[in-house]
């Protein structure tokens, strides 16, 4: 088989040998075209090779390596540009956006500092971003989309929407898009993630079939039907597609990254390791990767090691249910039964609480033969019988499908059974979609009594005063205390600057 490749490499290689820098042009359009940006790349500097420092060409391969986020590469194309006497706002568009790429996003907002075309405002909106100005990237966005129809701004503009948790809005965005670019990668992939937020799974499969027949050699559209699948609780399906995503790039970060969820989901706990070990040193303790290799060390044995690894997770982030569960499984695996019982309670304690939490509540309960121990033995049977968490699933489900009419259904009955601020949360959510302001206030206010310092139920409490145009000055301020609270809260963050803008024009 190895002898047989090379044959064929050859081949091609000294078939490649014959091709004049025409042809090569020519193929790298066809490729751009395709989306297969990296063939295209490597044809344009060929031709570029052949040709001279050609300023038609030149454009073209900067635009390809903007387009893959190689701002080292645009910046050396950019000075090749400048030789060739391209100068002026055309060039300086270049440099900013390379200078972006690059972590340099002052020097880009100085580049564009003058221009108001569209492009120039989506590169002043990338900078402000890179410098954690959500309000001034939200407000550049749009006095470009307001400047006339760039491809890349709309682009840009939805998913800082969607983010933000505008979907309408979002949707907007992405109808311009469509009008203007009707053959485009990108509004498709955007409207696929649309309808799978809103829970229309059919219809974002059925675009990105297309969009995988259409653009053979790309791997984003199998990459988001495996998320889709997961959404929908179809593991096997969405292997599958990720596999094939595989295929195409097999190095790429985002399909290592469902590789190890779904292997983590099998229980193939040898497999998370071995992907992951060499890069343990610089995982994000609060990353996917992170936690999932954090729980790999704990079913392997590891429990001292799993243990500070959802340490540094939970501290980080507090209200990160994943984290204060295995955390506190690693301190029961350690023997640490009071740490144990102390991490889980907040989980154990919630009307929300399934077999796994109130399981592991009791072991440790009865391990420091706590009074506590009978109350949630009785907990723990009634959660098995399931009438409790027929009602949860049915919630979460409602959520995921934006069946708003249901999730009121399940939480309210829910939260008639007692006090909890994530049932409340979760209902002032739903209620604030059905344009029950004032019933989702109450409710949020409820959640964030209950839980005063909790950055997720002071930004519910704001989120359904600025959505429903109620008290938008407290909303706002909710917000802002919110994002404050947890900066590394994008859907926070942009909320916020959803409406502090559209509050401000």
């Amino acid at each position: 088989m190895r002898k047989h490749l090379l044959i064929l490499s050859a081949v091609v290689l000294l078939s490649a040998c014959g091709e004049d820098a025409d042809q090569k042009i020519a193929r790298a359009r066809q490729e751009i075209a395709e989306m297969r940006l990296g063939a295209a790349k490597v044809d344009l500097s060929a031709a570029l090779a052949e040709k001279g420092d050609d300023p038609a060409l030149l454009r073209m391969l900067a635009a390809v390596q903007l387009r893959m986020g190689d701002g080292d590469g645009a910046e050396a194309t950019a000075g090749r540009m400048e030789r060739t006497g391209i100068k002026g706002s055309e060039l300086a568009l270049v440099r900013a956006e390379a200078a972006v790429l690059r972590g340099r996003p002052e020097d880009a907002l100085a580049l564009v500092a003058q221009d108001k075309s569209p492009a120039a405002w989506r590169v002043r909106a990338a900078a402000k971003l890179a410098l954690k100005d959500q309000e001034g990237a939200l407000a550049a966005l749009r006095q470009g989309a307001a400047a006339g129809d760039d491809p890349l701004l709309l682009r840009d503009y939805a998913k800082f929407l969607i983010e933000a948790n505008d979907l309408d809005g979002a949707a907007q965005q992405v109808a311009v898009l469509d009008r203007i670019a009707p053959d485009g990668f990108d509004g498709p992939m955007l409207r696929a993630d649309i309808a799978a937020r809103r829970g229309r799974m059919v219809e974002a499969h059925g675009v990105l079939v297309k969009l995988a027949e259409r653009y053979p050699a790309v791997p984003e559209p199998w990459i988001a039907r495996a998320d889709v699948y997961d959404m929908e609780g179809k593991l096997d399906d969405a292997i599958k597609m990720t596999e094939k995503a595989a295929e195409l790039a097999p190095a790429d970060p985002r399909v290592v990254a469902l590789q190890v969820q779904f292997a983590s989901m099998k229980g193939d706990w040898e497999k998370v390791r071995s992907t992951l070990a060499s890069q343990e040193a610089t995982l994000d303790p609060l990353s996917a990767n992170g936690l999932t290799y954090a729980e790999a060390m704990l079913r392997l044995n590891h429990p001292e090691q799993a243990r500070a690894m959802f340490q540094r997770a939970l501290t980080r982030s507090p209200n990160n249910p994943y984290a204060r569960l295995m955390l506190a499984q690693s301190q029961m695996a350690t023997g640490d039964a009071a740490a144990a019982y102390a991490t889980v309670k907040p989980l154990s304690d919630s009307l929300l609480a399934g077999p796994q939490e109130l399981e592991l509540a009791e072991m440790a309960a009865k391990a420091l033969e706590s009074p506590d121990a009978p109350k949630l033995s009785a907990r723990l049977a009634a959660a098995k019988a399931g009438t409790s968490q027929g009602l949860i699933r049915q919630g979460e489900m409602a959520m995921a499908t934006q069946d708003w009419d249901g999730a009121v259904a399940a939480y309210g009955q829910l939260a008639a059974t007692g006090d909890d601020a994530e049932v409340m949360k979760r209902l002032a959510m739903a209620l604030s979609r059905l344009g029950r302001t004032d019933e989702a206030i109450k409710a949020a206010d409820r959640a964030r009594a209950i839980r005063p310092e909790d950055p997720d139920t002071t930004y519910m409490a704001g989120y359904v005063r600025a959505a429903g145009g109620k008290d938008v000055a407290t909303g706002i301020a909710l917000l802002k205390q919110a994002s404050e609270a947890a900066p590394q809260n994008v859907t926070f963050r942009r909320s916020l600057a959803r409406f502090s803008v559209a509050q401000g024009s």
